[in-house]
């Protein structure tokens, strides 16, 4: 297969790999929305259990076609590892169920300086002044939103607040699993898939009562709302997998561009679908900004110099180096 070949094939598959993702995110979010708002299931976390056990399911059908391939974890990085994504889960789930689905997606934004911090402070990793800049202008226009949206409150703020810290421990920790293990993305979704859906399934009725003062058990489950359920866990094993996927296909540029078009997406269908939330002047203001903040840094951040990594020493000292995995090598460019 000539050269040229094999690039467009690569770009077919990495359209393929980002647009299933999109789909599946957005829609994730949108029928999420739907049932915890319309039909009354307020059980997040329960939910997201759920959804981890279905995904479970798929990975256990992989592994028997092998696709998925024997590989080592151990105990104690894989209950590291559930701690940040269960954490950063329920508080995404939460704070969807909370705030508003415009905050919900702004407050996603800050995700990336948050990110950015983490890989200063661990990884020695120094930014240029163009990328700095743009960090700065994602904060004002996250900043700009925080404050003009309407449907903010304390709890959801709060919500906000652990999802956005959990979620960017999470994607740093998945980054350093598959450098450090030589991990793909199937063969951490098989580890941590289980795990996630067991410790959630177990914690979540009790959590979900918590937050909500219902017990799962005592809701009036109707036709509706169950098929509304089975299509939320439908959709995110292609949200989970799609995940994967695309940490190991893209550069952290086209994934942070993946994440704007999916809150353009959201913003515009929660306006659509979910019209009484509204949106004002300030808050359009502010998406555009912030958007446009993010897509500044994401060139910044791609130019020579815009993102060095100074130190390797921090990472390596607990395992050997696989130099031969490309995927390892492409994490190190990630953010």
């Amino acid at each position: 297969m000539t050269s040229a070949k094999m690039a467009d094939r690569k770009a077919m598959l990495d359209t393929a790999s980002w647009m299933f993702n999109v789909v599946t995110s957005v829609g994730i979010i949108l029928v999420n929305k739907a049932l915890m708002a319309k039909y009354g299931f307020t059980f997040a976390t329960t939910l997201t259990g759920l959804h981890f056990a279905t995904t479970t399911s798929l990975t256990v059908v992989l592994r028997r076609l092998g696709y998925i391939q024997a590989s080592h974890l151990p105990f104690s990085e894989l209950l590291k590892f559930v701690l940040f994504a269960n954490f950063s889960i329920v508080g995404m789930n939460v704070s969807l169920m909370w705030n508003s689905v415009g905050f919900y997606q702004i407050a996603k934004l800050s995700m990336i300086p948050v990110s950015c911090f983490l890989e200063v402070a661990l990884d020695k990793v120094r930014y240029s002044r163009d990328t700095k800049l743009s960090i700065m202008v994602v904060l004002l226009g996250v900043a700009v939103c925080t404050v003009t949206d309407v449907s903010v409150n304390a709890k959801g703020f709060i919500a906000a607040l652990v999802a956005v810290w959990s979620t960017a421990l999470q994607q740093y920790y998945v980054h350093y699993l598959q450098r450090n293990y030589s991990l793909g993305s199937f063969n951490l979704l098989g580890h941590t898939a289980p795990a996630q859906a067991a410790s959630l399934l177990v914690l979540g009725p009790f959590l979900d009562y918590q937050l909500t003062g219902k017990r799962v058990y005592a809701y009036d489950y109707s036709l509706t709302s169950i098929l509304f359920i089975i299509l939320s866990c439908t959709i995110a094993v292609g949200t989970n997998l799609s995940q994967f996927i695309c940490i190991g296909r893209f550069t952290a540029v086209s994934f942070q561009v993946l994440g704007h078009m999916k809150t353009i997406l959201v913003l515009i269908l929660g306006f659509i679908l979910f019209g009484r939330e509204g949106l004002n002047l300030h808050v359009i203001m502010g998406m555009i900004v912030a958007v446009i903040g993010m897509v500044w840094y994401g060139n910044a951040s791609a130019m020579p110099g815009g993102k060095e990594r100074r130190s390797h020493s921090t990472l390596s000292n607990k395992s050997p180096k696989h130099g031969g995995s490309s995927e390892s090598d492409d994490v190190d460019d990630k953010v």
